[in-house]
Parts: structure tokens; C-alpha cells; sequence
């Protein structure tokens, strides 16, 4: 993929989660932009489009380049925009949109637990073990997956660890031979 990176560094992210140039933002056309979520660069285009953020002739709109979502690198040209790969990802995830590489992740794991579940002699994990090791964000997508998949197995998303407590307050030194009620 032929993606560009700003050269000038002098701004940073905008309020609206777009990147300005220069932020160290990946710059993507619309074909690689939509390569990363498995459409075509006129799906994309359309999607933008009912985002807000493309005109009908294909160039990005005054809001998409004030947002640091878009660049023109020859204004009138609308081949010649560049798409914020970060700022975009909101607006087509809105749609539904996954991204393949996320996709790609999901599938795997959730084959991996399944056969995990149904137990082989070979292996000596459980799939309650593995599930530990699915990262928070994929917690969803990958029971989503199982669900779908007919497997009856889901992962607990990790719940925040509180402070740990102590099991009981220690015995004062007078009193250290006498029963002392924890709690």
C-alpha cells in the first residue's frame, strides 16, 4: 500500500478526532482507504459522501478539510485527495464497517476457542485459559463470532482488578495467641 505520511509536523490532532497535517497521520486514497475495510473506492466515496465529508463530484467537503480529515494536494483535482486513515475509520465503523485486519483477528480467535471448547487430547489448554488472552477491544466481536458459529462458549470480559484487601486485620502483640474474628 502506497500510503503517505505529512512532512510537516508543525500541527496536531483536531478536537474531532482528524488529524491535521503534519500530525504524523497515515494519508490514504480512497482505494487503499476502503482496501482496509474489504470495499471498493466508490463504496467509500459513498460513505464519506453521507458522512458529510465528500462533495458529489468527489471532493472532500470545507468540513472534512477544516477537520483535518482530508488534503488536497492539488485543489480541483479530486483524484488527488488524501484521506486521514485514523480521522475516516469513525465515520465508516459508524456504518457497520470492520476492519479486515480486525476481522481477520476475530475469525481466528473465535476458531481457536471453539475447537478449544470441543477438547482434543492433544491439547492441553482450555479455552477458558486462552479466552484470558483475547484482547479487551475483540471481547464482543469474538463472542459475536462464536454465537454465530453455533458455539455455546463466550468470554468474560476482564473485569478491572480492585485494590486486594486483607483477609483479616493482624492480631495486636497482647492478644496474638487468642481467636480473633476476620471482617
Amino acid at each position: 500500500m502506497a500510503s503517505r505520511k505529512s512532512a510537516n509536523a508543525s500541527s496536531a490532532a483536531s478536537p474531532d478526532g482528524g488529524a491535521r497535517p503534519g500530525s504524523g497521520s497515515e494519508w490514504l486514497s480512497l482505494t487503499e482507504l476502503g482496501r482496509l475495510y474489504g470495499i471498493s473506492a466508490v463504496h467509500t466515496g459513498r460513505i464519506l459522501c453521507q458522512a458529510g465529508l465528500r462533495q458529489k463530484g468527489g471532493s472532500p467537503t470545507a468540513g472534512a478539510l477544516e477537520a483535518g480529515l482530508a488534503l488536497c494536494q492539488h485543489p480541483g483535482h479530486h483524484h488527488q485527495a488524501l484521506w486521514s486513515r485514523q480521522g475516516c475509520a469513525r465515520h465508516l465503523e459508524d456504518q457497520g464497517l470492520e476492519a479486515l485486519q480486525q476481522r481477520n483477528l476475530v475469525g481466528l480467535w473465535a476458531d481457536l476457542l471453539s475447537a478449544l471448547q470441543q477438547g482434543s487430547p492433544a491439547i492441553s489448554v482450555s479455552a477458558e485459559e486462552m479466552a484470558g488472552d483475547v484482547p479487551r477491544e475483540l471481547v464482543h466481536p469474538v463472542n459475536r463470532a462464536l454465537r454465530d458459529r453455533g458455539c455455546s462458549f463466550q468470554v468474560k470480559p476482564l473485569r478491572r482488578a480492585a485494590a486486594p484487601r486483607p483477609a483479616c486485620l493482624p492480631a495486636p502483640a497482647a492478644d496474638a495467641g487468642a481467636p480473633r474474628r476476620c471482617g
